[in-house]
C-alpha cells in the first residue's frame, strides 16, 4: 500500500525524467551534436574537399572551352585564301562611279571613260483632261524585251488611273511601271522600265474593246507611236584603257576580272578617271592581329591552368593536366611548321614577323607582316589557309577537344558524374548520423532515466533513515527521565 508521500515522490520522479538531462544534470542535446560531428567529420570533409576540386576543375574547363572557342572562331577568314587575300578598288575621280574587287582581281592601274550610262526606256501619252478621264476598254498586251503580259480593261477601270492601276498591280508584270504625270497641260500616263539596257524596249498594242486604248499604242515595228519615247533604252558605252566596251546595267561586271565597276555619270569628253586595284593588306592584317591575340588567350589559359607558384606554393587547377599538355604540344608543332610548297612567299608565321616571345606567348612585328601581305598576299593565304593552312590544321585540332562527344565534353561529363556521386554518398552520410543521433540520444535518455531514478530512491531512503532515528531518540529520552525519578525517590 502506497502513503502519501511515496505518491508525491513517483509523480516527481515522471516530472523529473520527462526532459532530458534532469536526471544526470547532463546537456544531452549539446552532447549528441558533438558527438555526431565528430564521427562524420573525416567524411564529410573528405567529401567536401572532392566537391571542392571536382566544381574547380569543372570551371577551369569551361576557362580552356572558352579560349578555345574564341581561338576557334578568329580561323573562318583565314582558312579561306581567297578571304584572306583580299582586293581594293578605287576610283580617281568618285563622282563617275565607285568599284570593289574580290581576290580573283589583280593589283593594277586602268583608265576609264563613260560615254554614256545605261538607261531604261520611258513612254508617255499626249496630255488629257484629268486622272478620271475615260480612256478605253479592251485587252492593252505590253511588253518589255522578250516578256510580255495581257491586261483586261473594262469599264471599271477604264479611265487614266485605273489604267495605271491595272498595269500596276499585274501578276506578270513584264518590268515596267505605270504612273500619272499631270502638268498644266493636263495628265499624262509614263510608262517606266524598271531594266536598262538597249534590249529593254517597251512596246505596247492593243486589242478589243471600243477602240479607246489605240491613244495607248507604241509599236515602232508597225510605225505605230501613239505614245511618245522619253528616254530610249540604251547600254552603258565606256572604254578600259582606250579599248570599247558596253553593258545592259550600269553595274559592270566581267570588264575586269574580279572587279565590279557601278556607273553614276559619264566622263567629261576625253578626261578618262584613274582606276587603282590593289591588295587590301588592312583587312588581312586585322584578321591576324585577331587571331594571334586568341592563340595568346589560350596559351595564358593553359599557363594559369596548369601553372605552380613556388613562392606561395599554389598551384594551377590542372597542374599536371595531361589533355590540355597534349593539346599545347600539338599546337605548338603547328604553329611552328614549314610549308615547303609555297616558292615564292613566307614558309612560316616567322616569315610573318609571328613569333613566340619569352612569356610563351606570340608578338607580332607589324612592319614584317605589312611588308609580307604587300609583297604577296596570296602566298600567305596558301600558309595560313587551305588543306595544309596553319588555321585549317589548328580548327582540326581545336574541334577534336571542343565538338560534342570530343575530349572536353567526355572530362565533363566525368566531373559531372563525379558530383553526382559525392552529393549521393553525402545524402547518405546524412541519413546515417540522423540513426547515429537518435541512437545516442535513446542512450543518454536512458541513463538520465537511471541516475533520476537512482537520485529519488536516495532521496526516500535518506528521509527514512532520517525519520527512524528521530523515532528512536525520543523513545529514549522518555525512558531515561522515569528512571531518574524513582532513583530519586528511592534514594530520599
Amino acid at each position: 500500500m502506497s502513503t502519501p508521500a511515496a505518491s508525491t515522490s513517483n509523480a516527481a520522479l515522471s516530472t523529473l525524467i520527462s526532459s532530458q538531462g534532469i536526471g544526470s544534470g547532463l546537456d544531452i542535446a549539446s552532447i549528441v551534436s558533438s558527438l555526431t560531428s565528430a564521427a562524420s567529420a573525416p567524411q564529410t570533409n573528405a567529401l567536401n574537399d572532392r566537391k571542392t576540386t571536382l566544381t574547380a576543375q569543372v570551371s577551369a574547363f569551361g576557362t580552356f572551352s572558352a579560349a578555345l572557342s574564341t581561338l576557334q572562331a578568329t580561323l573562318t577568314t583565314l582558312e579561306n585564301p581567297s578571304t584572306l587575300a583580299g582586293r581594293t578598288a578605287t576610283l580617281a575621280d568618285s563622282t563617275i562611279g565607285s568599284a570593289t574587287a574580290t581576290s580573283d582581281a589583280v593589283p593594277a592601274q586602268y583608265s576609264l571613260q563613260v560615254a554614256n550610262l545605261a538607261t531604261a526606256a520611258s513612254l508617255s501619252s499626249q496630255p488629257i483632261a484629268s486622272p478620271a478621264t475615260v480612256i478605253g476598254t479592251g485587252t492593252l498586251t505590253i511588253a518589255v524585251g522578250g516578256n510580255s503580259t495581257s491586261i483586261a480593261i473594262d469599264s471599271s477601270d477604264n479611265d487614266l488611273q485605273g489604267i495605271v492601276a491595272a498595269i500596276n498591280s499585274a501578276s506578270n508584270n513584264p518590268g515596267v511601271s505605270a504612273s500619272i504625270l499631270t502638268t498644266s497641260a493636263g495628265s499624262r500616263l509614263v510608262l517606266s522600265g524598271t531594266a536598262t539596257g538597249a534590249a529593254n524596249a517597251i512596246t505596247v498594242t492593243q486589242s478589243g474593246g471600243d477602240g479607246g486604248l489605240a491613244a495607248l499604242v507604241y509599236d515602232p515595228a508597225n510605225n505605230i507611236k501613239n505614245l511618245t519615247q522619253t528616254q530610249a533604252p540604251l547600254d552603258a558605252n565606256f572604254s578600259i584603257n582606250g579599248f570599247a566596251a558596253t553593258s545592259p546595267s550600269n553595274v559592270v561586271t566581267g570588264a575586269i576580272t574580279g572587279v565590279t565597276l557601278t556607273l553614276a555619270k559619264a566622263t567629261a569628253a576625253a578626261t578618262p578617271t584613274t582606276l587603282n586595284v590593289g591588295n587590301d593588306t588592312t583587312g588581312a592584317q586585322t584578321s591576324i592581329g585577331t587571331f594571334v591575340t586568341a592563340l595568346n588567350g589560350v596559351l595564358t589559359s593553359i599557363q594559369t591552368l596548369t601553372s605552380y607558384d613556388a613562392s606561395t606554393q599554389t598551384a594551377g587547377t590542372l597542374l599536371g593536366n595531361q589533355t590540355l599538355l597534349s593539346f599545347k604540344n600539338q599546337l605548338s608543332k603547328i604553329l611552328g611548321q614549314v610549308n615547303s610548297s609555297i616558292s615564292n612567299g613566307p614558309q612560316t608565321l616567322a616569315a610573318l614577323g609571328i613569333g613566340a616571345n619569352t612569356q610563351g606567348t606570340y608578338d607580332t612585328n607589324a612592319t614584317t607582316l605589312t611588308n609580307a601581305l604587300t609583297s604577296n598576299v596570296s602566298a600567305i593565304g596558301q600558309l595560313l589557309g587551305g588543306t595544309n593552312g596553319i588555321a585549317t590544321q589548328i580548327n582540326s585540332l581545336v574541334t577534336q577537344y571542343t565538338q560534342s562527344g570530343g575530349l572536353i565534353d567526355t572530362i565533363n561529363k566525368g566531373l559531372q558524374s563525379g558530383l553526382s556521386d559525392v552529393a549521393d554518398q553525402q545524402a547518405a552520410l546524412t541519413a546515417r548520423m540522423k540513426v547515429y543521433a537518435s541512437t545516442l540520444t535513446a542512450e543518454y535518455n536512458a541513463m538520465d532515466t537511471a541516475v533520476a531514478l537512482l537520485k529519488q530512491t536516495q532521496t526516500y531512503l535518506t528521509a527514512e533513515f532520517n525519520s527512524g532515528s528521530t523515532s528512536s531518540n525520543t523513545s529514549t529520552s522518555t525512558s531515561t527521565g522515569l528512571g531518574s525519578g524513582t532513583l530519586s525517590t528511592s534514594g530520599g
